[in-house]
């Protein structure tokens, strides 16, 4: 989805909903404290004080900068006039830069971030961080043109594989990702999430949490393009990829606090995904037939001439789609953050790792992101 479209969505919904809510009680500003004070008690009810302390200022303004990286992995294998190959295309960005903004209070806040560097993708983040609870949900999408084929087949030369390590697609793989996960941490008492993640409320002494979360990926992975009817030959006919996956964990989380206004947080947890359910968009190339044309085993010309003559008549043809269920699989979420608070002020990086893995038949793949965050944040 449009990040933009997206946003407009959101603060028309937050809109209409405060307008209406405010009118019955009586006035947009009545309503807006009415809901600051909720919020404010419930980022400290049932809270130890000696371990949890909630800044007067309530508001947070950031800005934040990111690195992040996304491995999209899809494994294949089959057979070609008698001959296996095993074929494995990883569409690798580089580290991408982001810079931006992110504000909220008590922890409830938007972030936007823009590309300055990397795979020219972009970031939308929406978070809601309590006491004892986390929700996030984090949109990416980027273009991958130089993915890092790897295939391993007994009709291809040592300078055919040199060749594939090369390639660069004129249309490129589309990539687009929706991460949500949400987090409850059973010892809120002392244990504070937000804490380490949004610095909403300060962690005074160390204490850790045994915690339960949940996770829902949406991954959708497009490279249907005439120019890829190779790959997509090799891919037994998939074009696109649509996953949808649901998953459940328990874990822990500890904050450690070795000095006044020093917290360091670690969180891992393995994650059971009981949703896998993947659709495929199947395609037919006419790959067979090109390579019933002398050209194509025509080692006697250069790459750019072959090239020239494979774009031009190498097709795809759409046949359907088919919805799969890959059953049941292991993933890991894990985070680590480190935060300093110096009065009013506070700043923060940590790191999140994520992977996620689906099957169906002969393909295989698996979605690796991470990325990591710094901010520099003044309490309103």
């Amino acid at each position: 989805m449009n990040k933009s479209i997206v946003f407009r969505y959101l603060m028309l919904f937050i809109g209409i909903s405060t307008c209406g809510q405010s009118m019955a009680q009586g006035g947009l500003f009545s309503f807006v404290k009415k809901v600051g004070t909720f919020i404010d008690s419930m980022s400290v009810r049932g809270v130890d004080r000696r371990y949890i302390e909630a800044p007067e200022r309530p508001w947070q303004l950031l800005l934040k900068g990111n690195l992040s990286q996304s491995i999209v992995s899809m494994k294949n294998h089959g057979e070609v006039l008698g001959e296996k190959y095993d074929v494995q295309a990883k569409l690798k960005t580089v580290p991408s830069q982001y810079v931006g903004v992110w504000a909220g209070y008590r922890g409830y806040g938007l972030g936007y971030t823009v590309n300055i560097g990397g795979d020219k993708g972009s970031n939308f983040t929406i978070g809601a961080t309590g006491g004892s609870y986390g929700v996030h949900v984090r949109f990416h999408s980027f273009d991958s043109s130089k993915p890092n084929f790897s295939l391993s087949s007994e009709f291809l030369t040592e300078e055919d594989k040199e060749e594939l390590g090369k390639i660069k697609l004129i249309d490129p793989i589309h990539v687009n990702t929706v991460i949500a996960d949400g987090y409850y941490m059973f010892n809120g008492k002392k244990f504070s999430y937000a804490a380490a993640y949004d610095q909403s409320v300060i962690q005074k002494r160390s204490a850790g949490s045994l915690m339960a979360g949940a996770m829902f990926n949406y991954t959708h992975i497009n490279y249907a393009a005439d120019s890829n009817a190779d790959l997509i030959y090799l891919m037994k006919g998939i074009g696109r990829v649509k996953l949808w996956q649901g998953s459940v964990g328990v874990g822990y989380a500890y904050n450690w606090v070795p000095a006044r206004g020093l917290l360091v947080n670690v969180l891992g947890m393995p994650m059971l995904t009981f949703v896998n359910k993947l659709k495929a968009y199947g395609y037919e190339t006419n790959i067979p037939e090109m390579m019933d044309d002398p050209m194509f085993w025509n080692d006697k010309v250069s790459y750019a001439e072959w090239d020239e003559w494979y774009y031009e008549n190498a097709r795809i043809e759409f046949k359907g789609d088919e919805t799969f269920n890959s059953g049941l699989s292991i993933g890991f979420d894990a985070r680590l953050s480190l935060t300093y608070n110096l009065g009013r002020y506070f700043f923060n990086i940590y790191g999140q790792f994520n992977n996620i893995r689906y099957n169906h038949d002969d393909t295989k793949g698996y979605l690796n992101d991470w990325f990591v965050n710094t901010s520099i944040g003044i309490r309103l």
